[in-house]
């Protein structure tokens, strides 16, 4: 396989068609080395349209919903940037060749080593890795300019928006089992967010943060 043709072809047959066409972001991701952040029995799937498990449970984000995300954040590379679901540490990368700094928070003990080792190989020096449940409350201190959540939530909570500066973006997936749906939200003032739909999609939930079934008798 020819690495480098396959991450091109990954830019130009899924993620550009699909809607990815921010052209920095792209080169991000071309040219951090996806098949090292992959594990060893899904190599030949390694630049595949599809969520590659990383675990029982966890799974790495498809290459077009990467594409999408960092489209609607429009990364400028003074941001400071709060992911939540390491993984292996692959989007964290990418997330950090494009801005000022990630921290990147993962509730998986063995994948928060299996990142940390994998992004420092790579030599990057703005990553802060956490290795905890996501709870909004310890964060108190601190707000972002941007903020993947790498997993779904049921709803979008007013004390994850608060952690946005004021110009701030936020991409989630929110909804149930039945129906999922991507979310930009911008924070315009200190009391205004503005909530836009970007498209349908699926992810698993966030660990901890599953929706209650609902029974009817």
């Amino acid at each position: 396989m020819d690495i480098k043709q396959a991450r091109k072809n990954v830019i130009e047959q899924q993620i550009r068609p699909w809607g990815g066409l921010n052209v920095r972001a792209n080169q991000a991701l071309a040219d951090i080395p996806r098949e090292n952040f992959v594990p060893a029995e899904y190599q030949k799937l390694v630049f595949a349209d599809m969520e590659i498990p990383l675990s029982s449970v966890d799974k790495m984000l498809s290459p077009k919903i990467e594409g999408r995300i960092l489209d609607s954040l429009n990364l400028q590379g003074n941001e400071e940037v709060l992911e939540v679901g390491t993984g292996s540490g692959y989007f964290t990368c990418v997330l950090a060749k494009l801005s000022k700094s990630v921290k990147s928070v993962e509730i998986d003990q063995e994948l928060y080593e299996l990142a940390k080792a994998n992004i420092k190989k790579l030599k990057l020096k703005n990553v802060d890795l956490v290795n905890d449940d996501f709870v909004c409350s310890n964060f108190q201190e601190e707000q972002f300019d941007s903020i993947v959540i790498a997993s779904a939530l049921p709803n979008i909570e007013e004390d994850l928006k608060k952690l946005l500066k004021v110009g701030g973006k936020l991409f989630i997936v929110v909804g149930s089992k039945k129906h999922m749906h991507a979310s930009l939200v911008t924070r315009l003032t200190n009391t205004d967010w503005h909530t836009k739909s970007l498209f349908e999609t699926r992810l698993e939930f966030m660990k901890g943060h599953e929706p209650v079934e609902q029974f009817s008798f």
